[in-house]
């Protein structure tokens, strides 16, 4: 592929992914709407939202494994057009056709991050790699905080919950015929070769990486605090918790993903420059801690309005760069198939972790009154999960290109 198509192919993909994590974070924006729609709780609202975690996880992995054989352009479109079905579903206001619209959104969303990370890994410059992929995942968080504000600001205004799934489903089978007439074609792998034995042998390898295994489990702990705390229950906290207005909280709860949109560029870029990624990945974790803990137990008043959560969400765009550690752990053409690896580790945990705090909140909302307590004994086990993912950090291998360049000194000397 020439240069500048491949410039294009990354920006499309990126685009693909802002558009999936809109979907992803705009239930939090409209849990009383889907709790009546539906005839669930709140809770039963926020397990149905988080069933997008379970079929990303696994799709992820077939994703990975079909874009190293195949290619971005024969995966990513396809990806696109199972979002959209997957969206029309959801907003066809049954339950169950709701639930399996919401399994094929994250089933198609896969496509998008591994997509992109496979096209930086396979045709742009190496030394910009951690800066690239956090230019990604500031795309996908762009997406994660316009999604609860326009559909916020759309129900506030009268439109339907409905309205809103449908108009974007529309819009995702859009995105997927431009991708489909703009995304250039690649030589598939010799068919020769057996395709299975190759998926299974790369899967081994990146699966036996000790480094791969530490970068899904830290990247998941890290994800956590934005993926089940701020976009499944952000903006109901903000409300009942603090006595915020839905609108207020709304926006307050917009500024995490909005801080990823700043801090996954900054810190990739610093990363980059550092040419090392531990330390950038243990720094960022700390803040995202101390920004959690006033969050949960300090006064909201006390900071400027929308700081903490810009900051909570910059420092918390740290996580992006283990996708690179990851990528850089394993061999070139494993590209695909180690971020999916990592995928798969990371949103396991949330597809894990959604539905057992639903059940904490459930639990402990029947025994306390209190709700700033309640959402205290809840979450406070988000704090001891970064707090692992510092302590793992400091485990695992450096990997950025200042510490080959030591390492290669060294052996000289």
């Amino acid at each position: 592929m020439k240069n500048r198509t491949v410039w294009i192919a990354w920006v499309l993909a990126s685009a693909l992914y802002f558009y999936q994590y809109a979907l992803r974070s705009a239930p939090a924006s409209m849990l009383p709407q889907l709790s009546e729609a539906f005839h669930v709780t709140a809770a039963g609202a926020a397990a149905m939202a988080g069933l997008f975690y379970y079929s990303y996880a696994a799709f992820g992995l077939v994703a990975g494994v079909a874009i190293d054989r195949l290619g971005a352009r024969a995966v990513v479109p396809a990806g696109a057009f199972l979002i959209a079905a997957g969206v029309l579903l959801f907003g066809s206001g049954n339950a169950f056709a709701a639930n399996l619209g919401r399994l094929m959104q994250g089933g198609g969303a896969a496509c998008a991050l591994i997509g992109a990370v496979y096209i930086v890994s396979t045709g742009l410059p190496v030394d910009r790699a951690a800066t690239l992929i956090g230019v990604t995942q500031m795309f996908g968080m762009a997406g994660g905080a316009a999604g609860p504000f326009f559909a916020g600001a759309l129900i506030s205004q009268g439109f339907s919950w409905q309205t809103f799934w449908i108009s974007m489903g529309v819009a995702g089978a859009v995105i997927a015929v431009v991708l489909v007439r703009v995304l250039p074609s690649e030589q598939p792998k010799s068919a020769q070769e057996s395709w299975i034995a190759n998926a299974l042998s790369a899967l081994r390898a990146v699966f036996g990486n000790p480094q791969t295994i530490l970068c899904g489990l830290i990247a998941g702990l890290l994800f956590l605090p934005t993926t089940i705390f701020d976009m499944i229950w952000g903006v109901r906290f903000l409300e009942e918790a603090h006595g915020f207005d839905y609108g207020e909280a709304v926006l307050r709860s917009a500024t995490v993903p909005l801080g990823w949109v700043i801090g996954c560029p900054l810190l990739g870029w610093l990363s980059d420059r550092m040419g090392r990624r531990k330390p950038v990945v243990i720094g960022a974790s700390v803040v995202l801690m101390m920004c959690l803990a006033w969050i949960l137990y300090g006064n909201p008043d006390f900071f400027p309005p929308y700081l903490l959560g810009l900051i909570a969400g910059a420092s918390s765009g740290g996580a992006m760069i283990l996708f690179t550690v990851s990528k850089e752990s394993n061999l070139p053409e494993h590209a695909g198939t180690s971020t999916s690896v990592l995928n798969l580790l990371n949103f396991a945990l949330s597809a894990v972790a959604g539905p057992a705090f639903s059940r904490v909140m459930e639990g402990v909302s029947e025994t306390n009154p209190v709700a700033i307590e309640r959402y205290q004994m809840t979450f406070q086990p988000l704090l001891y999960g970064v707090a692992l993912a510092i302590l793992l950090t400091c485990v695992l291998k450096e990997s950025g290109p200042g510490a080959r360049v030591s390492l290669k000194t060294a052996e000289a000397i």
